[in-house]
């Protein structure tokens, strides 16, 4: 399949939920795309991503307003709220935007909303190339139960392609290379939504640009894996993922479900991460303006797990805010290449805290990441065997320290801290 052919390795990037919520600015999307420029594009984190309601004028937080007027154009398509996107005005959209993110040499992506504006159904408007209008397309019942944007889309109703049609159209015209449609993957009320999620393939397909095409929120089922390879991406396996350790501990369980299945293309999605200042407009997650409540130990099993299962890597903090510490998680190399290019990630082991994931990488090395879930400093083990490795002795470095292993003589031994991690590179 086409869209397969890319992104080739998990996608990388900034997105603005988790600091500004539904909130944020141009000149933020611009600062943070400078810093990314700067100090992570060599790493190869590329994508710049606003979220939610970039339509919507009165957006102070995370809280959606509940039936205010969008900005929105003749075709039934949200447009930049000017007042937050200034270089919009004119009906120039988000191009200037992404032309300015190209310039710097990344890549420019947005939130939409799965559906047709409430809106644009209300006010009974009109469809690009078609005599249909909105309230003509719209499925009235099918709603988001979090947020009252949007109507779904009736699939069998003539006009309901060319929607999406157009839709997609207007992103390619504004540059667009990534986008996040929510309330798509899994809902509440009503399960996956397959025949929008098909609609929106044919339109991406159509519109003549390569999309990344990324759905939200979770779980997405995993009894649906083939659809959704099928036509996105990456896809959530979780709800929001937020800054508490439960979550994070909930999350080997979701790993482990979807082991084997992260591939070129099709990328299984652990969500965002929480890491650096967050919070600063966004309160969801339990929390407001905040650097994160994970610990340092927290951090590492994060990264860690998000690595080896090679999850795309969002990060959601204020990056012109990252100390050393936050920036240090971001430009290891040695884990970032391990998320590029190893291979058949797989739980070796899971006895009551310890738990120990392997990988292959693409020069016949072993990755090993070793994690100790409980309350109190544990060694974790592993064979070399259970690793997969064929010979009875392995040397090897840890990555995050850079500490040599020395020679390792049958198996794998550290002690990791509470909530920690120790991630291995192995050669035998």
């Amino acid at each position: 399949m086409q869209h397969h052919s890319f992104p080739p390795t998990p996608p990388m990037g900034w997105n603005s939920w988790d600091c500004y919520g539904a909130a944020v600015t141009e000149s933020e999307v611009r600062g943070n795309a400078a810093y990314m420029a700067e100090h992570l594009k060599e790493y190869g984190w590329e994508y710049v991503v606003v979220d939610i309601q970039w339509y919507e004028p009165g957006a102070v937080s995370s809280q959606y307003r509940p039936f205010v007027r969008l900005e929105i154009d003749s075709y039934s398509r949200l447009v930049p709220a000017v007042n937050r996107f200034p270089s919009a005005a004119g009906g120039q959209g988000f191009k200037p935007l992404a032309d300015y993110v190209h310039g710097l040499g990344l890549k420019f992506g947005i939130h939409i909303m799965r559906g047709i504006p409430r809106q644009a159904v209300h006010d009974n408007a009109a469809i690009k190339g078609m005599n249909v209008t909105a309230r003509e397309i719209a499925h009235s019942n099918s709603i988001c139960p979090w947020n009252t944007d949007m109507y779904g889309v009736d699939a069998s109703k003539d006009g309901a392609q060319a929607y999406y049609d157009s839709q997609f159209e207007l992103y390619a015209e504004w540059g667009v290379d990534f986008v996040k449609v929510d309330d798509i993957a899994a809902s509440r009320l009503y399960g996956t939504h397959l025949e929008e999620i098909e609609l929106i393939r044919k339109a991406i397909d159509r519109c003549g640009r390569p999309m990344v095409l990324s759905l939200s929120p979770g779980p997405a089922p995993i009894e649906l894996a083939e659809r959704f390879e099928a036509n996105a991406n990456m896809w959530r396996m979780t709800d929001d993922f937020w800054d508490l350790w439960p979550l994070l501990l909930d999350m080997f369980d979701r790993c482990e479900r979807w082991e084997g299945r992260p591939r070129p293309g099709c990328w299984p999605d652990c969500d965002m991460l929480p890491l650096g200042h967050i919070g600063i407009r966004s309160v969801d997650g339990g929390g407001s303006d905040r650097w994160t409540r994970f610990t340092r130990d927290e951090q590492l099993t994060m990264m860690t797990l998000w690595s080896i299962f090679r999850s795309p890597l969002m990060f959601g903090g204020e990056l012109r805010d990252n100390d050393a510490w936050t920036l240090s998680l971001l430009t290891n190399r040695e884990v970032l290449h391990m998320h590029r290019s190893s291979f058949g990630a797989r739980q070796a082991l899971r006895e009551g805290p310890r738990i120990v994931w392997t990988a292959e990488g693409p020069d016949g090395e072993r990755y090993a990441a070793l994690f100790n879930t409980g309350e109190e400093p544990v060694v974790v083990s592993v064979s070399l065997a259970e690793l997969g490795m064929n010979g009875s002795a392995a040397q090897g470095k840890e990555l995050w320290s850079g500490r040599e292993t020395g020679l390792l003589e049958g198996e794998l031994s550290a002690e990791v801290q509470p909530h920690g991690a120790a991630l291995f590179r192995l050669e035998g």
